[in-house]
């Protein structure tokens, strides 16, 4: 089960300009990027008990394995390649194409906080397996209640 990823809002939360206070100070206000110790190193261990395949879909690209998968104790992971195309206009989100290409048929979870309806009913009627679009509120980021909507998706398959 391929479990995508965005970063921004999504790991990331939009809502506090606060770090977390017991990794901030012990790893340094962001480890090469301010922001970072916004997100919760305690993230990555809950991702990888999923037992997905954990895949970066974010503009990160590199920076997410350089940066945010060791803030996360996570491995380097590997990561959708954005087409030039994938941003053209219109009421599926740019990503949403890329994602099931790069799913090929398999199952697959979709953590975003940028995910719509028209992704969803578009995703139904052209991706053969189950998929779960997650979205995830960009003020707070992943939170337990995100958690346990995933494993419950999990769990019923």
């Amino acid at each position: 089960m391929l479990l995508f990823l965005d970063i921004d809002g999504t790991l990331l939360p939009f809502g506090s300009a606060d770090p977390y206070p017991a990794y901030g100070a012990r790893l340094g206000r962001g480890a090469g990027n301010p922001l970072l110790s916004r997100v919760d190193p305690a993230l990555g261990p809950r991702l990888w008990a999923l037992g997905c395949e954990l895949v970066w879909a974010t503009t990160w690209l590199e920076e997410a394995n350089e940066l945010m998968a060791p803030w996360l104790g996570l491995p380097p992971l590997p990561a959708v390649d954005w087409p030039e195309e994938a941003a053209r206009p219109g009421p599926l989100h740019w990503k949403t194409r890329p994602l099931v290409a790069w799913a090929a048929g398999r199952p697959f979870v979709w953590l975003d906080d940028e995910i719509k309806a028209a992704d969803r009913d578009w995703v139904s009627a052209h991706h053969p397996a189950r998929a779960l679009l997650h979205r995830v509120n960009h003020r707070v980021g992943l939170t337990d209640a995100d958690f346990a909507v995933v494993a419950g998706w999990l769990g019923a398959g």
